[in-house]
């Protein structure tokens, strides 16, 4: 078997998955320890950790580089429409499953401090609400829209013929350069959503990730994997002082570039040795249940903190909440996840 049939036949470096928890994890604990409280959803925090779990969100960056990796991986030996019925069917079903969820869970039980309506469930069908004057059903979904948009570029560019391996370094490098002169000079809101200059040296980082992955580390993709560091530290310093005008903390320059730099260089270690102390079967429960995780968490989190009250240890409180919804994204993973895009592939398959 060539490596390309390799790769079209659902292989997947499974250590991956690992970090896929804990990017979901890091998510959520920020979400539950920090920003509910920082923004008033709710009273719960867990105040001895906020300076730690402050930094959380950084949890999404590493889902951009994974992703940059992992979408260059697995468009190797497949057509653009096998690739875009795939990332859908991958993404939609189990979205619409968790927001609409989440959408009768709030309704249901989350007022006063939660609201939702059914005109703002029906806008996040299309997954960017705003673009209909209405709100995400939960904060979370904004880099759901950042990946799609990421998926849209890849299918483009397979469909010209231009996502390959020799063309990488081109998409790279003018990617990088749209971006820091968007960001610098003009802060486009349109370009930003278009092109994800805020974002895109996380995604370049998995792309050079994955040119090292096949080529090792020649001088080119070492050049390569520089400047997208460099440009994802950039750009993680901008999306920091935002945070801290959002949320009237400080944050360190420092830790933040250093986890930055942390985070690739993990996913770098983790994609050079591909193995893992856990059972494979294990290694892919941890990827089934990171992405229904992030979906489900925030939001259904602190419905359940709201009603609890303030009595509680909120150690104990949090830590429950987060197996209850473990236990939750693992049923929807073994028995929604798998029927869903199975029928959505073949759906789409035969209509288009």
């Amino acid at each position: 078997m060539t490596q390309q049939q390799h790769v079209a036949q659902g292989a997947r470096v499974g250590v991956l998955d690992e970090l896929r928890l804990l990017a979901a994890l890091a998510v959520v604990l920020f979400h539950f320890g920090f920003r509910g409280r920082t923004l008033g959803v709710t009273d719960m925090s867990l105040t001895a950790w906020e300076w730690l779990l402050k930094y959380g969100y950084l949890g999404v960056q590493m889902f951009f580089v994974i992703s940059g990796f992992v979408i260059a991986y697995s468009a190797e030996g497949r057509t653009p429409m096998q690739f875009g019925i795939a990332r859908f069917a991958r993404i939609y079903p189990m979205f619409v499953l968790c927001m609409t969820l989440t959408f009768l869970i709030v309704i249901g039980c989350g007022a006063p401090h939660l609201n939702a309506t059914i005109f703002q469930w029906a806008a996040n069908l299309i997954i960017k609400p705003e673009l209909l004057g209405q709100q995400l059903m939960d904060g979370s979904y904004w880099s759901i829209s950042y990946e799609i948009v990421f998926y849209g570029w890849v299918f483009v560019l397979m469909m010209l013929g231009r996502f390959k391996r020799e063309t990488y370094p081109i998409i790279i490098l003018g990617w990088l350069l749209v971006s820091v002169i968007d960001r610098m000079f003009f802060g486009s809101v349109l370009m930003r959503h278009l092109f994800l200059t805020d974002e895109s040296g996380f995604f370049c980082a998995g792309l050079v990730l994955y040119m090292i992955f096949r080529e090792g580390y020649r001088t080119r993709n070492v050049v390569l994997l520089v400047l997208s560091v460099m440009v994802a530290i950039y750009q993680s310093m901008e999306l920091t002082q935002w945070n801290r005008v959002n949320y009237g903390t400080s944050y360190s320059d420092l830790v933040v570039s250093l986890s930055c730099l942390a985070i690739i260089a993990i996913i770098a270690l983790a994609i050079r040795r591909q193995r893992s102390l856990l059972p494979a079967g294990v290694l892919l429960a941890f990827g089934g249940i990171s992405y229904p995780l992030y979906l489900l968490h925030q939001h259904i989190g602190y419905v359940i903190f709201n009603r609890v009250g303030s009595a509680a240890s909120p150690e104990a409180v949090v830590a429950a909440t987060v197996l209850l919804l473990i236990c939750i994204s693992y049923l929807l993973w073994r028995f929604a996840d798998e029927p869903s895009r199975r029928l959505t592939k073949s759906v789409l398959t035969r209509l288009i």
